[in-house]
């Protein structure tokens, strides 16, 4: 899934609008001054309402199920604005909007 690598700073939140950071950000790869982000590492949510009619709890992390495959740091795979993620404990998903325009990968 080629795109824009996700650095700490890109805007990743889930679908009830709670804002995303990357719980480990990847120091040894940047971009402009920022970490990316490897596929390992959740992310940590917060700011989610949940959705109080159906009681679906809010989301509180998010594990992103995809990455790069050509590229990566230490032997694993960074994150691009293409990669999808699910929440936790909800299993709703989280979605990367906004990234750096600078650096793609595949």
């Amino acid at each position: 899934m080629p795109g824009f690598l996700l650095q700490q700073g890109a805007t990743v939140t889930c679908v009830h609008g709670g804002q995303g950071m990357p719980t480990v950000p990847n120091a040894a790869v940047t971009i402009m001054g920022m970490p990316t982000a490897w596929l390992s590492a959740p992310w940590s949510i917060v700011g989610c309402p949940g959705i109080p009619a159906v009681p679906l709890p809010p989301c509180v992390s998010a594990q992103f199920t995809t990455g790069t495959t050509r590229v990566t740091s230490f032997g694993q795979p960074l994150l691009c604005i293409s990669s999808t993620a699910n929440c936790l404990p909800n299993g709703t998903p989280a979605i990367a909007s906004v990234a750096q325009t600078r650096v793609t990968a595949l």
